[in-house]
C-alpha cells in the first residue's frame, strides 16, 4: 500500500505532536539492592497506562540518611528530583524546610482516592499540620531470620522469644562448633534498632522535643546491646556483608528488617530459612518502630504537565497495584488497604516468612527523627556510640550513656 504525500506529512505531524506531549519526570529512591527489582516490575504496566510519561531514574541513595543529605544539597543547587522516596523518619525536615510540597490539592481532585486504598491510618505517617506531604510506599518491622540447618546443627530446636533466649542459643551453638551464630543489626539506618529496644519498653527516643538517651530505658537498651555483642561474640560486620553472609548460609541467626527478605531469598543458599517475631526484653516487645519510606513531591517545575505527571507517578507507585509489587519483590508490607485486602488476599498465606512482620503490626510505633537541624548529626553520634560497644571500646554503659547525652545536648536546638 502506497502512502500519499499528505498522509506521510500527517503521520509525521502526529508523531511529532506525540513527542512534544511526552513529559519527562525525574525520580530518586534508596537501596537499589532492595528496590531495583520492584520498580522493574512496576514499569511495564505504568508505561502501558501512561505512554506520555517518561520516568527518568536518578542514581539511587545509599541509605535514608544519604537520601536526605542528597535532597538538602539539591535544594541549594536547584536540582531537585520531581519525586523522591524518603525514610518515614526523614520526612519532617523536608517539610520544615519547604522542600517537600503538600499533596492536598492533588488529593482533593481525586474523587476515588480513598477507594484506591488510601486511608487515614496510613496517611497519618506522612501528615504534618493536618496536611499530607507524602504517600507511604512501604512499611517494615524488625524480625528474626533463622538458618534452621545451622540452628539444628548447633543444638537449637526452638526459635528464641527474648534476648536472653538469643544469648543462650548463641552459647549453645558456640559449644557445638558453630563459629558465627549471630548478626544483630545495630548498624541499620536511623538508629532503628536502638529505637526498637526503647519501643520494646514502650519508650520513645524523642519526647517533647528532647532526646531521651538519659532515661533508664536507654540504659537498659545499651546494656542489652552490650550483652548480645559480648556474650554472643558477634563479629563486627558491615551490614551489606552481613546480609550476604547470612544469605550464603554462614550465619545462624540474623536480626534485621523484614525489608531484606526478598533480597535474601533471591540469593539464598541451600538451607531452610524461617523468620520469627523480633524478640523482647522480658516477653514480647511492647512496641516496635515502623521502618520504610514515603513518596514525596519535590518538583520545582512551573509546568503543570510536569507536576501532574509527577503526581500520576507518585500515586501509581503507592496505589494498590504498585504497592502489591512491594510485597511480592521485597519483605516490606504495603501500607495500602487495597493491596493488602484485595490484591494480596492469598499472598501471605502462601508466603509465611513474609507473614511474620504482618503479625507484628499491632506493635507499630513511630520511627522518630531527632529535632532541629542537627538531626542527622545526632543519628551519627548514637551510631558511633553503638559501634564502640561492638568493637569493645566501650564497656561501661553508664559511662557511655553520659557521654552520648552530653554530645547530643550540644546538637539540640534547646541544648
Amino acid at each position: 500500500m502506497k502512502l500519499t504525500t499528505t498522509a506521510i506529512v500527517l503521520a509525521l505531524s502526529a508523531g511529532a505532536a506525540f513527542a512534544e506531549d511526552k513529559v519527562t519526570i525525574e525520580f530518586a529512591y534508596p537501596y537499589s539492592h532492595l528496590f531495583d527489582v520492584t520498580y522493574e516490575a512496576m514499569m511495564p504496566a505504568f508505561e502501558k497506562a501512561h505512554p506520555n510519561i517518561e520516568v527518568k531514574f536518578r542514581a539511587t541513595y545509599e541509605s535514608y540518611e544519604d537520601g536526605t543529605n542528597t535532597v538538602l544539597r539539591e535544594a541549594v543547587a536547584g536540582n531537585l528530583p520531581d519525586v523522591t522516596m524518603q525514610g518515614l523518619n526523614r520526612q519532617a525536615p523536608l517539610v520544615d524546610k519547604g522542600i517537600a510540597q503538600s499533596l492536598e490539592t492533588f488529593i482533593a481532585a481525586e474523587a476515588e482516592f480513598e477507594k484506591d486504598g488510601y486511608h487515614q491510618a496510613m496517611l497519618s505517617l506522612s501528615t504534618f499540620d493536618d496536611k499530607v506531604y507524602g504517600l507511604p510506599f512501604s512499611i517494615s518491622l524488625p524480625v528474626g531470620y533463622y538458618n534452621m540447618d545451622i540452628l539444628r546443627a548447633g543444638g537449637i530446636d526452638a526459635l528464641p522469644t527474648t534476648w536472653d533466649d538469643v544469648i543462650a542459643a548463641c552459647k549453645t551453638m558456640k559449644a557445638n562448633g558453630i563459629d558465627n551464630p549471630i548478626f544483630w543489626g545495630w548498624n541499620i539506618t536511623g538508629n532503628w534498632f536502638m529505637q526498637a529496644l526503647l519501643w520494646s519498653q514502650d519508650k520513645a527516643i524523642v519526647e517533647g522535643g528532647r532526646v531521651t538517651m538519659d532515661s533508664p530505658e536507654a540504659l537498659v537498651a545499651l546494656e542489652q546491646m552490650h550483652e548480645i555483642f559480648t556474650e554472643c561474640e558477634m563479629k563486627n560486620l558491615e551490614w551489606k556483608a552481613a546480609l550476604a553472609s547470612f544469605s550464603a548460609g554462614e550465619i545462624g541467626m540474623m536480626f534485621w528488617s523484614t525489608s531484606a527478605l526478598g533480597a535474601v531469598e533471591r540469593s539464598q543458599g541451600d538451607f531452610e530459612l524461617v523468620t520469627g517475631p523480633f524478640p523482647g526484653l522480658n516477653g514480647a516487645p511492647l512496641g516496635l518502630p515502623a521502618g520504610g519510606n514515603a513518596a514525596m513531591l519535590t518538583s520545582t517545575s512551573d509546568d503543570p504537565k510536569v507536576r501532574e505527571a509527577a503526581w500520576t507517578w507518585l500515586k501509581y507507585i503507592t496505589s494498590g497495584d504498585g504497592a502489591a509489587e512491594v510485597a511480592k519483590t521485597t519483605g516490606y508490607m504495603p501500607p495500602n488497604k487495597a493491596a493488602n485486602e484485595i490484591i494480596l488476599a492469598d499472598f501471605y498465606e502462601q508466603n509465611p516468612n513474609k507473614q511474620t512482620a504482618v503479625d507484628q503490626l499491632p506493635l507499630l510505633r513511630d520511627w522518630l527523627a531527632y529535632p532541629g537541624d542537627n538531626g542527622l548529626a545526632i543519628t551519627q553520634v548514637i551510631y558511633d556510640g553503638i559501634e564502640r560497644i561492638v568493637t569493645g571500646d566501650a564497656t561501661d554503659m553508664k559511662e557511655l550513656q553520659a557521654e552520648l547525652v552530653e554530645e547530643i545536648a550540644d546538637l539540640l536546638p534547646n541544648g
